[in-house]
């Protein structure tokens, strides 16, 4: 979903890092080889290295805690697809997050961008 939303606003995702956990998507052929045709970079560190999954893993217990668990039981894996698109939805364009100054993930990253110099006028190494 984010790589789909990035590209219909034009973003650049060159040097794209995914993160997750260790869980059992990293063996699925599908799932390495969409990472590859986009050229992200898997970011999982050496087992039980707590530093490089505390993110997916801070998420993984937000998106548990505030959908799974509290908005269910859930009657078909429909339903579950329908409201995970809604909550990631509103996780990134409507909630207000305090690390990021009370602006949404959405607004960040605008901000982010519009404070970079165009590809074009970027050195390079």
């Amino acid at each position: 979903m984010a790589i789909w939303r990035r590209r219909h606003t034009g973003a650049d995702l060159t040097g794209l890092t995914h993160h997750s956990d260790r869980g059992v998507q990293y063996r699925a052929i599908r799932y390495t080889e969409r990472l590859a045709d986009e050229a992200a970079v898997a970011s999982v560190g050496s087992k039980g290295d707590s530093y490089d999954n505390a993110l997916a893993e801070a998420f993984n217990s937000l998106f548990k805690a505030e959908l799974i668990r509290n908005k269910g039981p859930w009657t078909s894996i429909n339903d579950v697809e329908i409201a995970v698109a809604e909550y990631i939805d509103w996780f990134n364009q409507r909630r207000l997050h305090g690390e990021l100054g009370h602006v949404t993930p959405a607004e960040h990253e605008a901000a982010h961008y519009a404070a970079q110099p165009p590809a074009s006028l970027q050195k390079t190494s």
